[in-house]
């Protein structure tokens, strides 16, 4: 199991690891090169592929975001970003592609993506990219921000009405499954059986409309922390 401690940089110098996932050595070695110029102090690690991002993140848990490339070696569509999204779900992605149609940044953030970057705009972009994440937002490309915004805010009001109509209970079990506990540990930490484990998972995939434990933790995802600790704290206090 993985738990990273929340993430948010409250300065541009406080930026310690960035993790370079892309299997191009020489656009790895440019963005390493671009983080470097943009943040003096931060440490760059490269990777190939997402076997090796995700042993990685289980020797290290101290990295403040990745930059993960969509088309690698291993994966297919979003695979990548929905493993990178369920396994470490409190790491930032930043999208970093040489796909700019609209509708594939619109589902990279759909599906968890703290950003999106074409691969075509500058050195001085990725920085203000990953600065925007690092503030608690999310970056698109300047034609797309305005209509990805209304889009991410409308998805959020029907998460959070959905997270609404579970109970107390089934709000513990998700924000277990999000941080990867499977259901025998959730039953240990809750005292109950795991019978009752499963029926409090099937309820939540049903209230929340998805059909896996995976949707589940990608749309609690979508939320940010003061979000999530607000809905906590009404529920769970």
């Amino acid at each position: 199991m993985s738990v990273y401690p929340i993430q948010r940089p409250s300065a541009m110098t406080d930026l310690s690891q960035v993790l370079i996932i892309d299997d191009h050595p020489l656009f790895r070695e440019a963005l390493s090169a671009a983080v470097s110029l943009a943040y003096p102090a931060t440490r760059s690690r490269e990777v190939s592929t997402l076997d090796d991002a995700i042993s990685v993140l289980e020797a290290d848990r101290d990295f403040d975001i990745a930059l993960l490339d969509l088309n690698i070696p291993g994966v297919t569509g979003f695979e990548g970003l929905l493993r990178l999204r369920t396994l470490h779900p409190r790491l930032p992605v930043l999208v970093v592609s040489g796909l700019e149609n609209e509708q594939i940044i619109d589902e990279a953030i759909t599906y968890g993506a703290a950003g999106f970057l074409p691969k075509s705009l500058g050195r001085e972009v990725l920085a203000t990219a990953i600065g925007t994440i690092m503030a608690g937002d999310v970056y698109v490309p300047d034609r797309m921000s305005q209509s990805s915004s209304t889009e991410a805010d409308n998805d959020k009001h029907l998460i959070i009405e959905r997270l609404l109509s579970l109970t107390p209970q089934q709000l513990r079990v998700l924000f277990m499954l999000r941080e990867g506990l499977l259901n025998k540990q959730i039953a240990y930490e809750l005292d109950v059986g795991a019978t009752t484990v499963k029926k409090h998972v099937s309820e939540i995939l049903r209230k929340l409309c998805v059909h896996s434990r995976t949707q589940a933790v990608i749309e609690v995802s979508k939320l940010d922390q003061d979000e999530l600790f607000d809905m906590e704290k009404r529920f769970l206090n």
